[in-house]
């Protein structure tokens, strides 16, 4: 691969307040090296982050959780507290004395947790009883991974609370210096319990129709944008995706509506797993970025496409208007200096799939950045 073949990631562009000098994004990866069971940020995440950040690249957090019993995975890392928010300072400070850009990930598990992690009885839209007996579905924990627990359905008066964390996970995002906020509405956590009905059986104002099962993600995008800004918030969101137990029964109307909904809001951009990736899997190899495509005749706003895609694939997408940004989830597991390989050609090293999830330096912090002469070399 020549230089010349990714010309058009390597152009600026507009996100929301900020601007972006490519479009290579490094997206939420969930490594699992936060300090238990504080949930603060480590010096080793300090040191992953650091390596990753690129002159005006955009790099989006792990999954945060925005209170002690939304936590989703054993090790990761919240924002609620002073200790927490200093930690996360200190690796903003690292991205941006390297002129990069970061946004944090906003996250609540809802019934995809166990009570070895959040201390109380998971929640989520409805009760599902035989979500515990799902084999699919598995809880990273101190001991192992475990089934989810038993989880209980949000009474409508405690949506409010839900909601009330947001804002102060919020601002604690503020405080942390992030640039913006991106709010997870995907992979089977509880946003996205809310917006698909084989999990959101509500008969209230929150379940039922489309519009009812969107209620929740607006509420919590204008709660976050009345924090920090409408066009300094992102939402990611997995249409089709099965993962963790999620169905629907018309998911192409149902995210065609969360599409228009948020384009009709404003926010800074709309986050897009496409449909042959599941969890860290990919399902449909080969499989065009054809929920992109779909939902950005709907959204007219930036899209950050992810899911599966070469440097070649997303130049393409890029050219060709089915993304305006792209992000490249394993490939940052082992390439710290992933943007520069891209756009020098440069060979990029696998990844290890046996060290992405808990562990140490190994696999996480370890991956050299290519030698440097090479890089100058092709400049």
């Amino acid at each position: 691969m020549t230089k010349t073949t990714t010309a058009q990631l390597f152009t600026p562009i507009k996100l929301g307040d900020v601007t972006l000098k490519h479009r290579v994004v490094m997206p939420a990866l969930s490594r699992l090296r936060a300090h238990w069971p504080s949930a603060v940020p480590s010096d080793l995440m300090l040191e992953h982050y650091s390596q990753r950040a690129s002159d005006g690249g955009l790099i989006i957090t792990e999954s945060t959780a925005i209170a002690p019993e939304a936590r989703a995975y054993h090790a990761a890392p919240g924002i609620w507290n002073d200790a927490q928010v200093a930690a996360w300072k200190r690796i903003t400070d690292a991205v941006h004395a390297k002129g990069g850009v970061m946004f944090v990930q906003l996250g609540h598990a809802g019934r995809a947790t166990s009570e070895a992690l959040t201390g109380i009885q998971p929640v989520s839209a409805s009760a599902d009883p035989t979500f515990t007996e799902n084999p699919n579905v598995v809880v990273t924990t101190p001991e192992g991974l475990v089934p989810p627990s038993p989880h209980r359905a949000l009474e409508i008066d405690q949506i409010a609370g839900i909601l009330g964390q947001y804002r102060l996970a919020a601002r604690n995002a503020v405080r942390a210096g992030f640039d913006g906020i991106e709010i997870f509405s995907a992979q089977g956590h509880l946003v996205e319990q809310f917006l698909q009905d084989g999990s959101n059986k509500r008969a209230d104002r929150y379940g039922g129709s489309v519009e009812n099962r969107t209620r929740f993600l607006m509420e919590i995008v204008d709660t976050v944008a009345g924090v920090i800004g409408r066009h300094r918030v992102g939402v990611r969101i997995s249409p089709s995706s099965t993962f963790n137990g999620m169905s629907d029964s018309d998911p192409q109307a149902l995210f065609e509506y969360v599409a228009e909904r948020l384009d009709r809001f404003g926010v800074a951009y709309l986050h897009i797993i496409e449909p042959r990736i599941s969890g860290a899997d990919t399902v449909a190899e080969g499989q065009d970025a054809i929920a992109a495509k779909d939902l950005s005749r709907i959204f007219r706003g930036t899209i950050i496409a992810a899911g599966g895609f070469t440097p070649e694939s997303a130049e393409e997408a890029v050219a060709d208007g089915v993304a305006s940004l792209v992000a490249f989830g394993r490939h940052f597991t082992s390439n710290p200096d992933l943007p520069a390989r891209i756009e020098h050609g440069l060979p990029l090293t696998p990844y290890d799939r046996n060290t992405f999830y808990g562990g140490g330096a190994q696999g996480y912090v370890d991956f050299p950045a290519y030698h440097a002469e090479a890089v100058l070399e092709l400049a």
